[in-house]
């Protein structure tokens, strides 16, 4: 152990704590803007900085380990003011159009500034980043970005995807894909979890609330909105609800209060999913014991971050994926067909509108897989966020919203959709299923639960032995089946490396976008409980415990649109509406980069025009070339420039004081 004082008091921390984890873990606050715990620690904002007894400068707290002895004040003179100073300074850097800004009031340069006292600015603000990219899913403004690398950090070390970094040098330094290309020509996966630590407006979810209140407004447009099960457990917490409630009753009342016509329930089309996929499985199955090519494992394909991550990375492995849509583009594609028919509107009057915790969805929806008949499934898609800033834009109490129930009879569901939003969620359900359907009986695990894969555990896996099966299955009696479950990219680089390799030992994987599954979606709400996966999964347990059926394949409005409608899973209307294909995303040449990015003027917003350019990614090789080159091209920092800022700002401070 190590001890040491921080402002005159005694403490005591394990040997390798930073002075910021010691303060913290001794209520002590020190302020910060770059840091992120368990996540991010560079010290590149320096605002943490801290009097050291004996160091020669001030010594950033989020990256200095303590020492046997050393003596940490926190708040003296020296130290305010060098970080009303660093403050000021990302302030010169910052365009502050903070009533236009989507992070307004929600803004944590904004509190910071609040805690440090600074109330006017002292600099000209100025910011040579201006160039706007506007994708389907993320929206990119440089113009706001603070270099924190918070993102960098998430999108590199914890997702493992690499599509943006830093670029450039010194005054030019610009967080960007590589050769500052828009995102959606490099293999970005739009899950959104850069916009999740994003402390400003630098990197946000692309806003449709507008598009969404013009259809509102019309008359003669009929607006179907769905929601996803995660949104449950997360919408409450954007209106002072302890994090992990569920407001289930209120998240429908308050659709319905936007004045939504219908108001469905993605969780009825997560049972459909079940039910399609179940039997996909069993169809590969069937296949592999009469000796024909079958692709094992079989990979579910409910997340689209994670879909477009594995056509960038792993093109060749494309017929390992389930062909099942999402559930999302299930419930829309049957809303346009099977309800627009049974209600007498035409599909072409009616616009579906999902709330998705996901970023990605919203890309998703623009896939022209995702179209059939000139009307693509679902038109527009908000996250929790946004659904949240509708609701106070309406003016809606929603803490006074009495519950209400989801519309039949696209709103019914079983306990084992609620955990869709979970990671190990999509699999333990699918099992519930599957497993009846082969032995006549439930799964035979208490209450229902694969133990094994519930968790936050980046990588999960569990085996089940199948015995006592119906005549038709008896060639898999005694077989172990081993399945796995992962949450996050960068564990799904490790899946997908060991199918490439032909080392896989398992039959069926879950492979979710987002770490911790869909409670923690790009779309969520931003929280600082250390705890929000763990409280959020445990909601949404407590959902499909509460439910009385359980299991998708005894939901009684799944039954009621196969007997109507569908005839059966995986049958050829189930084909024509519910099951999709993939597509390999080559990355593009030098040459093209080129031709693509000299169009585009200076302050003249990037805008994502269409689903080819996002086919067209650059490769991991031409971003590690072009940072090289750009790192030998800006080594040299110019020191008179420092020189000119350090005396700009004493002379504007002496000016103050006088």
């Amino acid at each position: 152990m190590i001890h040491l004082t921080i402002n005159q008091k005694p403490i005591t921390v394990a040997e390798g704590t930073t002075i910021l984890q010691a303060a913290q873990q001794h209520h002590i606050a020190i302020p910060n803007l770059c840091y992120l715990e368990g996540i991010h620690k560079s010290g590149s904002c320096r605002i943490c900085s801290v009097e050291v007894v004996g160091a020669k400068t001030l010594m950033a707290s989020c990256v200095t380990e303590v020492r046997e002895g050393m003596v940490v004040n926190t708040n003296t003179k020296k130290v305010q003011d060098a970080r009303k100073m660093l403050y000021q300074l990302l302030l010169s850097d910052h365009r502050q159009d903070c009533l236009h800004c989507q992070r307004n009031l929600d803004c944590e340069l904004q509190q910071l500034g609040q805690q440090l006292g600074v109330t006017e600015t002292i600099f000209e603000t100025t910011s040579a980043r201006t160039q706007m990219d506007v994708g389907f899913s993320i929206t990119r403004d440089p113009s706001k970005c603070i270099l924190c690398r918070r993102c960098v950090t998430v999108c590199n070390e914890i997702q493992g995807l690499g599509a943006i970094n830093i670029q450039n040098r010194g005054f030019d330094s610009i967080i960007a894909p590589a050769m500052e290309l828009p995102l959606s020509h490099v293999d970005c996966a739009n899950c959104g979890q850069c916009t999740i630590v994003c402390p400003v407006g630098a990197l946000k979810e692309t806003d449709a609330t507008e598009r969404v209140w013009q259809v509102l407004h019309d008359p003669s447009t009929r607006v179907v909105m769905q929601c996803a099960p995660a949104v449950r457990v997360a919408l409450g917490e954007l209106f002072g609800y302890p994090v992990g409630t569920a407001v289930t009753g209120q998240l429908a009342a308050a659709m319905r209060a936007l004045g939504v016509d219908d108001v469905f329930d993605t969780n009825w089309a997560a049972d459909l999913t079940i039910m399609e996929e179940g039997t996909e499985l069993l169809q590969r199955l069937q296949k592999m014991l009469r000796g024909e090519k079958a692709a094992f494992p079989m990979l579910t394909s409910c997340s689209p971050g994670w879909i477009k991550f594995v056509e960038h990375k792993y093109p060749s492995l494309l017929e390992h994926l389930s062909s099942c849509k999402s559930p999302q583009m299930m419930l829309g594609a049957i809303a346009k067909s099977y309800y627009a028919t049974r209600i007498g509107v035409d599909p072409k009057k009616m616009f579906v509108v999902s709330v998705m915790p996901c970023t990605a969805k919203k890309f998703e929806i623009t896939r022209e897989e995702m179209i059939h008949d000139g009307l693509a499934d679902v038109d527009a898609v908000l996250t929790t966020r946004e659904l949240g800033v509708m609701i106070r834009q309406a003016g809606i109490d929603f803490r006074q919203l009495p519950k209400q129930s989801f519309d039949d009879p696209l709103g019914n569901s079983t306990g084992a959709a609620d955990i869709f939003g979970v990671t190990g969620g999509v699999m333990e359900a699918a099992l519930r299923t599957v497993y009846t359907i082969i032995s006549g009986r439930p799964l035979p695990f208490e209450n229902l639960h694969v133990t094994p894969i519930v968790g936050i555990e980046e990588i999960k896996e569990a085996t089940l032995k199948l015995e006592g099966l119906l005549p038709e299955y008896k060639a898999l009696e005694g077989a172990e089946v081993k399945v796995a479950v992962t949450s996050g990219l960068h564990g799904a680089a490790i899946l997908m490396d060991q199918i490439a390799e032909g080392s896989s030992p398992y039959l069926f994987i879950e492979i979710m976008g987002c770490p911790g599954g869909c409670i923690t979606g790009g779309g969520q709400p931003r929280s600082q409980d250390p705890e929000v996966q763990q409280k959020r999964m445990n909601a949404l347990y407590q959902e499909d415990e509460s439910k009385v059926i359980r299991e998708s394949h005894k939901n009684p409005s799944i039954e009621a649109i196969y007997r109507d409608f569908l005839v059966e899973p995986c049958g050829e209307m189930s084909h024509h509406l519910l099951h999709t294909h993939y597509i390999a995303r080559t990355p593009v040449l030098p040459e093209d980069v080129e031709a693509k990015i000299k169009p585009q003027v200076q302050d003249k917003p990037f805008v994502e025009q269409r689903q080819m350019q996002d086919q067209a990614p650059s490769s991991s090789l031409v971003q590690e070339i072009q940072q090289l080159q750009n790192q030998i091209k800006e080594m040299k920092e110019s020191e008179e420039i420092y020189k000119q800022i350090i005396a700009d700002c004493s002379k504007r401070i002496l000016h103050k004081r006088n």
